[in-house]
């Protein structure tokens, strides 16, 4: 394997890892702010119980999130320097204010969360909860703000250095000039410039609109589709363990209170989900058509375009071994992607009409022949395959995000109905007992989602890092070799091997150990206790250990 296809496999291996974690940490965050919220307003320890174990488990996921997180800071500079230099005046800001203000916000109170249990006061510690939750969701946004900009660029120019000399000539930055004096000088390029591939070392985006950069067409939507996710990662974590402990009957008041924190958040954000899903696949067709026909395996331009539900999608190729289309199985409903693409599902028939763009005319031949201007017709149908994503990969994660998006809500809402009736409480039914099975495993489907997700919407834009501008094979950098790359891979498979295993095994822990079941009112300082309970009087131990919600 030549130093591209390793150098996306190892920043593919490193980032997927990393992202088992971060989702967690925002989503246990939010869970932890309703749970002290809860325990604030009605003084019931089993919310104070509840803040407490879920704070080991964050601590936790927190700790491996940083440790795996560190090594694509450097994946960069080491890996990817040619595409560092490109977008390093784009990047600089929000990573800056990522690390400078998001992190620090978020690890300067992580202290008091963790050990200021018996140290500040209940309200000071639900601010540090609060401050906490927003430091990892303030963190996720910058990182999204960059990943968005790759996606869809906007509010920027290209640059060229050059060098001139004193006399105003100028040259091109690679020319060696000898004894000539002359100075580096930038330039910007016209809107539409083709960066070609002596420009490489020569050319950078550069800002022209910090807003623009921000909030460019993709990032509202790209920010709601992310968070969302991380919320179920949090909530489904909830679940499972609670209804493990359900199952073995143990810590069951506790689990009870739990399953039903993680089942609402759980509920309302998988229905939030599914409406910011419907606002990112249009915005997918309108900023990156390509992507949108990929992943629906559409080839073919055409109205009542059809959406793709389950199948296999694979290349056609021709004698030569050479890409000229695809070959899909799949069942689809027709018309629907384009009642889907037209947003008009009140005149579902006149939605139905509009025309979504395929793989045969993407991109356009207006975009080719900027790139090839000597390309004939025949030409442009050669060109065009090698523009497209990997169609077949793309095909199946979108998909499979899809389904596991559709399996929480199912999940959600019977879970919801299950404890609305009752039933859900009812351990020694067997169909329950099944059912909490499944709330158990259903821990996986958030990560899945999550990651079929970004595999999606990475491998979707290529062969581009930077949408249309820089090509994923000119980021590179000139001077790492391919052994090089292969045995850092190596080492990190082992690394993260090892600490995902730690994580496991203290995870596992963790729950074999649960809450403390005591640690309730008898043990809480003073300042923590209700006013009920000060001065030494007493109080109904079956109040105590009876939840509000």
């Amino acid at each position: 394997m030549d130093v591209e296809i390793l150098s996306r496999i190892q920043f593919a291996f490193t980032i997927a890892f990393h992202y088992i974690y971060p989702p967690l940490s925002i989503g246990l965050g939010l869970q932890l702010v309703f749970m002290q919220a809860f325990w604030l307003k009605t003084r019931n320890p089993v919310y104070h119980n509840m803040a407490r174990f879920w704070t080991r488990v964050f601590g936790l996921t927190f700790a491996i999130g940083v440790a795996t997180g560190i090594v694509m800071e450097f994946e960069f500079g080491t890996n990817w320097a040619t595409y560092s230099r490109f977008v390093g005046d784009v990047f600089g800001s929000p990573l800056a204010i990522e690390g400078l203000y998001a992190f620090f916000l978020e690890s300067g109170f992580l202290a008091i969360l963790l050990f200021g249990w018996d140290k500040v006061g209940p309200r000071t510690h639900f601010f540090a909860t609060c401050m906490v939750c927003l430091g990892a969701h303030f963190s996720a946004i910058w990182i999204l703000v960059a990943n968005s900009w790759m996606q869809t660029p906007a509010g920027f120019h290209l640059a060229k250095k050059v060098k001139e000399t004193y006399d105003g000539v100028q040259h091109a930055y690679d020319t060696d000039l000898g004894d000539i004096p002359y100075r580096i000088k930038e330039i910007a390029l016209p809107e539409g410039y083709i960066l070609k591939e002596d420009d490489l070392t020569s050319i950078r985006a550069v800002v022209d609109s910090f807003w623009e950069m921000v909030m460019n067409p993709s990032t509202v939507d790209r920010i709601c589709h992310t968070v969302i996710g991380c919320w179920l990662a949090g909530a489904f974590l909830v679940v499972s363990i609670s209804a493990y402990y359900l199952i073995k009957k143990r810590h069951v008041q506790f689990a009870k209170t739990s399953l039903k924190f993680g089942l609402a958040i759980g509920t309302i954000a998988s229905l939030l989900q599914l409406a910011s899903a419907d606002s990112t696949a249009r915005g997918v067709a309108d900023n990156q058509p390509t992507k949108l026909a990929a992943i629906e395996g559409l080839y073919e331009t055409t109205t009542e375009a059809p959406l793709g539900i389950v199948g296999w999608v694979g290349w056609e190729r021709n004698a030569e071994g050479e890409i000229i289309g695809i070959n899909e199985s799949a069942y689809k409903i027709k018309g629907l992607l384009s009642i889907l693409v037209s947003g008009d599902f009140l005149h579902p028939l006149k939605a139905s009409e509009t025309e979504v763009k395929g793989l045969d005319q993407l991109p356009s031949d207006e975009f080719l022949l900027e790139r090839h201007p000597e390309a004939t017709k025949e030409d442009l149908q050669t060109l065009r395959p090698k523009y497209w994503p990997q169609v077949p990969v793309v095909f199946q994660t979108y998909h499979i995000m899809i389904a596991m998006g559709m399996g929480l809500i199912g999940i959600s809402l019977m879970g919801c109905a299950l404890w609305k009736t009752g039933y859900l409480w009812k351990t020694d039914i067997k169909w329950v007992q099944w059912f909490l099975w499944l709330l158990v495993l259903s821990v996986f489907m958030p990560q899945i989602a999550n990651q079929a997700g970004w595999f999606t919407a990475e491998m979707g834009r290529q062969p581009w890092v930077v949408y249309e501008i820089l090509k994923t094979s000119e980021g590179l950098s000139k001077a790492v070799k391919a052994g090089q790359v292969l045995s850092s891979l190596i080492m990190f498979f082992f690394i993260y091997t090892l600490l995902f295993l730690v994580f496991i095994y203290t995870l596992t822990k963790k729950i074999q150990h649960g809450p403390k079941d005591d640690e309730s009112i008898e043990i809480l300082p003073e300042k923590w206790r209700p006013l009920a309970l000060k001065g030494g009087r007493q109080t109904n131990p079956t109040d105590v250990d009876k939840p509000n919600a």
